[in-house]
């Protein structure tokens, strides 16, 4: 049988010398791996752990309850943020009410690009939103992204390096194998019929995209934000208002700010 990964996690209630000595003779007594293992929150330790079967692992839970020292507080097979927590040693601030909205702030780059990254090597579909101010670092987190998910990114509509609307791909570039990524707010000011009979082919491939300033983008579409898998949120700190009003007023998506580059 093939071996599984699975994530524990588990609250220290005792902090004795040791502890981890007795749950690492644990697991190998049960012929359990531990691949990776990490402080995830204050007093917590999150593992990920290789096994052959799930007795291994309805074994390991029925010991585990009788210790004292500990509280096991996740036994599964582990979701993407459980992998992350043990990788970055703390979990990615996911929203209570709507599930699919992650937040990050500046100094966390670093997890927000491994995040995505993750999500773009997955096979299949995947509609992202991500929101922010203006020069946050949203775009370049994106790219830093596809560039370790080792995608060719597309730039759809964006206002980086250059300010860019597209009405039509070449061959080659409807392979999902791309990252296509979509400024929701100068495809909404500037975009044509044929720039959203594209976005509708693009929406089609079974690849993944990334819809800047999302809400600005179902605004003016035919989309919803019920269609999107993930959205995310990146702020310069935890309190900044994300204000749609100030950037549509930003000169980058002005009128005069386009120099002529749709194509």
């Amino acid at each position: 049988m093939d071996r599984k990964e699975w994530y524990l996690e588990y609250e220290i209630q005792i902090n004795r010398p040791g502890l981890l000595g007795d749950i690492s003779s644990l697991l190998g007594m049960l012929s359990i791996n531990i691949i990776s293992i990490n402080g995830v929150e204050d007093n917590k330790r999150g593992l990920l752990l290789l096994v052959k079967s799930e007795e291994q692992i309805a074994r390991l839970e029925s010991i585990l309850q009788t210790m004292e020292t500990i509280k096991v507080t996740k036994i599964r097979e582990p979701k993407l943020r459980d992998k992350l927590a043990v990788r970055h040693g703390r979990y990615i601030q996911r929203d209570q009410d709507d599930k699919k909205t992650f937040r990050f702030v500046r100094d966390e780059l670093g997890i927000l690009v491994d995040f995505m990254a993750e999500i773009f090597k997955q096979e299949g579909h995947k509609l992202i939103g991500i929101r922010g101010m203006p020069r946050v670092g949203k775009t370049e987190s994106i790219v830093a992204a596809s560039v370790c998910a080792n995608k060719k990114w597309l730039f759809v509509s964006s206002t980086l390096l250059k300010q860019t609307i597209r009405n039509q791909l070449i061959d080659d570039e409807y392979s999902e194998d791309n990252l296509f990524i979509i400024d929701g707010v100068v495809s909404s000011r500037r975009a044509n019929e044929k720039h959203w009979q594209l976005i509708r082919e693009i929406m089609r491939i079974p690849a993944a995209k990334v819809i800047e300033h999302p809400d600005i983008f179902v605004e003016n579409s035919e989309y919803s934000l019920e269609d999107f898998d993930y959205i995310i949120e990146l702020r310069d700190n935890p309190n900044q208002e994300i204000t749609y009003e100030v950037i549509q007023k930003d000169p980058f998506f002005s009128e005069e700010g386009f120099g002529g580059f749709d194509y």
